[in-house]
């Protein structure tokens, strides 16, 4: 094939469509990195194939979008990205045909499409005859990102929403706030950015920056579910807000621990930033946190103790279930659905039905998988997808399939999908997209397909390789090899 002359939008069109176009355009024949053209250098002779060579069928002029519905503004957790391709089929000599039933699955074809187009020498284009059908396995394919431990500039998310579509991936779980540092400029509480965040002149995100990354994100099917983790790893959070946390008793005087589950205002207030959080997010999850609650801290505090021997309260775990249940009633007036992490199940607080559970511990996810799905409630796997354990390479993230770990057909319907997770420890923008890509398109692939793949070495070496062209920084996956694109640094 010559390079198309078109990309012809049919039917229904919106801003995500032509946006879309015009990016994969580029991608597949443009010099990604710079929109320089790629014409063939002064004195090249033919750029066409012969047509006496064996493998040609024709020409391929124009790829023919058709959406078979209206647009939706945002995507969603029942989102279809169902599609179909057909190349040189009957009716459609001379083009290609993408057809969806939703802008999402145009957006999903159009990347499979980038990814059929392979250029020759760098001026001739091939793709192979056929016809696909192609849906995803699992609804929900994520990444975490943690900007607490090291503030990420909104370039860098940017470009790591890039390189998610690629891999049609389309959550971004975005943790952004821990013990270490609060870097989210509250509008309802500006203390909170003020005192919280690392320097709240450079290493803040604004309305304005979250609006931004939200928007480039919807215009590539991505949605965006934030993480405002509680009862503890909420340090920063008291430096903004005096009476927040927990004053430990002996013997850890002069220290403090999770959000005091004892106070009504703490309530007030998180109801109230809660409710900002959620009118800047249009997603309708919201992801709650509840991990690695330090319990000396509340068994240290005499407050604490007399406020459970008050309310009958005989254990730490009936605690957190209080104040997670509160918690959950503010989400509920907010319209929003709960994400929690795994303990808030294991300690027995009782959920609502909407509540997705997300495995994370490593030593227990089959059997974590298996109980909370025949519990009904809906399960997010994340435990063999740590990113920042290094000693986990791409062959290990394909062992693992959600799949896997329920007994019966009934479970699997509980179970959403999952995310590749990378925390910011020991990540900022200058390897964090090293350290993700490509290991995370093990995930990636995984949860679109369903299921594990053994051979995926060429396939990866190859798509490194794309990225790279796309301007990701993705570290080798196999050891030593060659790719001709370099990433400027």
């Amino acid at each position: 094939m010559q390079r198309l002359s078109a990309i012809s939008v049919e039917r229904h069109d919106c801003d995500i469509i032509q946006d879309a176009v015009r990016r994969y355009y580029r991608l597949v024949f443009l010099n990604a990195n710079s929109n320089e053209d790629l014409t063939a250098p002064s004195g090249y002779a033919n750029t066409q194939f012969p047509r006496n060579d064996e493998h040609f069928g024709g020409y391929l002029d124009t790829l023919r979008v058709h959406l078979m519905a209206p647009c939706k503004q945002y995507p969603s957790e029942y989102m279809d990205e169902r599609y179909e391709i057909f190349i040189n089929s009957d009716g459609y000599e001379r083009s290609g045909l993408l057809v969806a039933q939703s802008v999402w699955g145009i957006l999903r074809g159009l990347e499979t499409f980038s990814q059929l187009v392979h250029s020759v020498n760098g001026y001739k284009f091939a793709i192979r005859s056929l016809s696909l059908l192609d849906f995803p396995a699992f609804s929900h394919r994520g990444l975490l990102i943690d900007t607490s431990r090291h503030f990420l500039p909104v370039k860098t998310i940017t470009r790591i929403l890039d390189a998610m579509t690629y891999s049609k991936l389309n959550v971004l779980h975005w943790h952004m706030t821990d013990d270490q540092s609060f870097p989210f400029e509250s509008t309802t509480y500006p203390a909170l950015g003020d005192r919280g965040a690392y320097n709240k002149y450079f290493a803040i995100y604004t309305h304005s920056d979250i609006e931004q990354i939200i928007e480039y994100a919807r215009k590539r099917g991505i949605r965006v579910i934030p993480e405002f983790d509680t009862p503890g790893h909420t340090l920063s959070w008291g430096l903004g807000m005096p009476g927040l946390l927990t004053k430990c008793g002996d013997p850890h005087l002069g220290e403090y621990g999770p959000i005091d589950p004892t106070r009504e205002s703490n309530y007030i207030f998180l109801e109230n930033l809660f409710k900002e959080i959620a009118e800047l997010f249009p997603d309708n999850y919201f992801h709650l946190g509840g991990d690695e609650v330090n319990f000396d801290c509340w068994n240290s505090s005499p407050e604490i103790r007399s406020f459970m021997r008050y309310h009958n309260i005989t254990s730490f775990q009936e605690l957190e279930s209080y104040y997670i249940q509160r918690v959950l009633a503010i989400t509920r007036n907010l319209n929003t659905k709960p994400v929690v992490w795994q303990e808030v199940f294991d300690n027995g607080v009782r959920l609502t039905d909407d509540a997705v559970v997300h495995v994370w511990q490593l030593e227990s996810y089959e059997a974590e998988m298996d109980l909370v799905t025949k519990s009904g409630h809906r399960a997010l796997l994340s435990a063999c997808w740590y990113l920042d354990h290094l000693d986990r390479g791409w062959q290990k993230f394909y062992e693992c399939n959600p799949l896997d770990y329920v007994h019966s057909i009934a479970q699997r319907r509980y179970i959403m999908g999952g995310e590749a997770c990378m925390w910011g420890e020991s990540v900022d923008e200058s390897n964090i997209e090293q350290r993700i890509w490509p290991r995370a398109c093990a995930t990636a692939e995984i949860l679109w397909t369903g299921y594990a793949s053994s051979d995926a070495a060429n396939r990866l070496e190859e798509h490194t390789c794309r990225l790279k062209k796309r301007g990701i920084p993705a570290q080798p996956p196999n050891g030593p090899g060659f790719c001709p694109y370099f990433i400027k640094i």
